[in-house]
């Protein structure tokens, strides 16, 4: 019966995941959804200067710290570790519903591009960023990416392995196409208002600082081979920044 429980769990907490991802695109390419990135004002500037960020920041806070080897380590002593990624799904997917709900529109515009081939041209283009990102999900492994195949395994009483490094599709050009993906999504914006340039900007920056998290704890993880990997792969732009360890 726990066993069932933490599927039922897992798959629930993906259906969330889903749900709070499809509705995020629509919020940023402000379409289909009742209150997007770009609404009108509810607040004066600085309140929603402050509110943003600080909603921002959870989000961020709550990843970097529940992402952690050192976190997780600590965290599987509190929940079964068969549904530790899929309550850190969970809880990422109610930081981002939260943020969406509470967003505090700042709509004065930075730039507004009212040429037709070109606004066409950059949609297209953040659209694509975010098909990059689920394509990247899939190339890695999707469903041990959000948690469903530590519970399935779990649910057949099949002892969980990490799955094995393996270079391949876009991560031969770039080490972080799912990084980029949503970068892409963030600023191809044929309107950018200021409260999209806020959310676009504190959003970069912490995949930048995340990304140095990350290549940390994967170094930890797969050791020569992801150090071998990083010093001939790009990290964000194909055939630029290689780097060495």
């Amino acid at each position: 019966m726990g066993r069932v429980i933490a599927f039922i769990y897992g798959v629930v907490a993906y259906a969330v995941f889903l749900v709070t991802f499809l509705y995020a695109i629509g919020f940023v390419e402000n379409i289909v959804v009742p209150k997007s990135v770009d609404g009108v004002a509810t607040s004066g500037g600085g309140a929603a200067l402050i509110i943003n960020v600080a909603l921002l920041g959870l989000f961020g806070l709550q990843h970097s710290v529940m992402a952690r080897p050192q976190f997780k380590k600590w965290w599987t002593t509190v929940v079964p570790p068969a549904v530790e990624r899929s309550t850190f799904v969970l809880l990422a997917s109610l930081l981002l519903a939260l943020m969406m709900w509470q967003w505090r529109p700042m709509p004065s515009n930075v730039w507004h591009i009212e040429q037709p081939a070109v606004r066409a041209a950059l949609i297209a283009l953040s659209y694509g960023g975010w098909l990059l990102v689920l394509y990247g999900t899939f190339v890695i492994d999707h469903f041990d990416l959000f948690g469903l195949r530590q519970v399935y395994l779990h649910l057949r009483g099949i002892p969980y392995t990490h799955p094995p490094f393996v270079e391949r599709s876009i991560y031969k050009l770039i080490r972080h196409p799912l990084m980029l993906g949503f970068i892409i999504a963030f600023w191809a914006a044929p309107t950018m208002t200021l409260g999209h340039l806020l959310f676009a900007a504190v959003a970069t920056g912490y995949i930048l600082v995340g990304i140095q998290l990350e290549e940390r704890d994967l170094l930890g993880i797969l050791g020569n081979d992801y150090r071998l990997y990083r010093q001939r792969t790009p990290m964000l732009l194909p055939f630029v920044g290689k780097r060495s360890a």
